[in-house]
């Protein structure tokens, strides 16, 4: 009954584009990865772990560097201070126009009283308002040029390389570091053309590390093979292992599906529901929400899972168990996986 209930409700939102959902109950569900079946082949090979991104950083203005408080390696988070530029004439510049300023603004008042009682005409207020408009335009350029002499780190990262010393010249945009986001990795590999003729029948994409297969979504393939007839392979790292670090090789698992079989997917029975005379599944989205998908099934296989032959990918996150208690476009909260080293969670 309660599965019924569910499903006429997803009918009316199926389609539909939804919100989260605001409740302040968040329902706990199990996920579960889509498994190949069929006949699959796998391809092993080694790929490198980078950085997603490599940001260089220079000054907004030009200077003199007197202090650079970082070294190359050394880690940073966002908002610390990187290095400095001399600030004198900087300094002197905001000091003088600030005076400037302070004075015409005293005039500006007096000439206001004085055109309220109409001792001063319309066309003179109006210039010198203006010329203070000016003026305060020119000393807040000069105070953000000053601000400009301090170089921040704009995200957490690694200090990759230093380009520049303090005494030297420095212009402004011109590279002083180059910074490693170390938000995002990603894993590049080099493919043979016999295997980027088969790209269309890629399945899963593993990654080999310490022991755990963690998948990992393929981001791009170069269309050109470098001189040894290569193409690159770019995939992303979004469930990070607190060990990994840029430049480490590791092995990768690649499904490759038989170019007579239709490539398809398993997943729990448990995952499926019908509604309005179609099957559905709910897989987890990037904002934590239960997104719902509309699939298409082949029936059970040997060993009681459903197969899907359309309408999910390899690389989705299925609800696996709790369907029954969820909507679309609700925020869910995926079940912890069990400690490999605390079986029956007794510890």
């Amino acid at each position: 009954m309660k599965r019924e209930m569910m499903t006429v409700m997803v009918a009316a939102l199926v389609g539909c584009s939804h919100g989260p959902t605001q409740q302040e109950w968040i329902p706990t569900v199990a996920l579960a990865m889509p498994q190949a079946v069929g006949s699959v082949a796998q391809r092993n090979m080694s790929g490198i772990v980078h950085e997603a991104h490599e940001i260089s950083l220079g000054f907004k203005t030009a200077g003199q560097l007197t202090k650079i408080h970082v070294a190359e390696g050394q880690r940073v988070r966002a908002g610390q201070l990187m290095a400095e530029l001399d600030d004198t004439d900087y300094r002197l510049g905001v000091e003088a126009l600030q005076i400037q300023y302070d004075q015409l603004k005293d005039e500006v008042e007096r000439t206001a009283k004085l055109f309220e009682q109409r001792s001063v005409s319309a066309n003179d207020y109006e210039k010198a308002t203006a010329g203070l408009k000016q003026l305060a335009v020119q000393l807040q350029t000069n105070k953000n040029k000053l601000d400009y002499t301090k170089l921040y780190a704009p995200t957490d990262g690694y200090v990759i390389s230093v380009g520049f010393s303090p005494a030297e010249m420095v212009d402004a945009g011109t590279a002083v570091f180059t910074l490693s986001d170390d938000k995002s990795m990603e894993i590049v590999a080099d493919i043979p053309a016999s295997l980027y003729a088969e790209r269309s029948r890629f399945g899963r994409i593993l990654c080999n590390i310490g022991g755990e297969q963690i998948p990992l979504r393929l981001k791009a393939i170069v269309p050109k093979a470098d001189g040894n007839q290569l193409y690159q392979l770019r995939l992303a790292l979004d469930t990070r292992p607190a060990d990994i670090t840029p430049g480490r090789n590791v092995g990768l698992v690649i499904e490759v599906a038989d170019e007579q079989s239709v490539p398809s997917l398993a997943v729990p029975a448990s995952a499926i529901f019908h509604s309005d005379g179609h099957e559905y599944l709910f897989v987890l989205a990037a904002d934590s929400t239960a997104e719902v998908r509309r699939v298409t099934t082949a029936g059970l296989d040997t060993k009681g899972s459903m197969v899907i032959t359309s309408g999910l990918q390899a690389d989705d996150k299925v609800v696996r168990a709790g369907v029954n208690h969820i909507l679309p476009g609700q925020k869910i909260r995926p079940l912890p996986e069990p400690s490999k080293t605390n079986v029956g969670n007794l510890l």
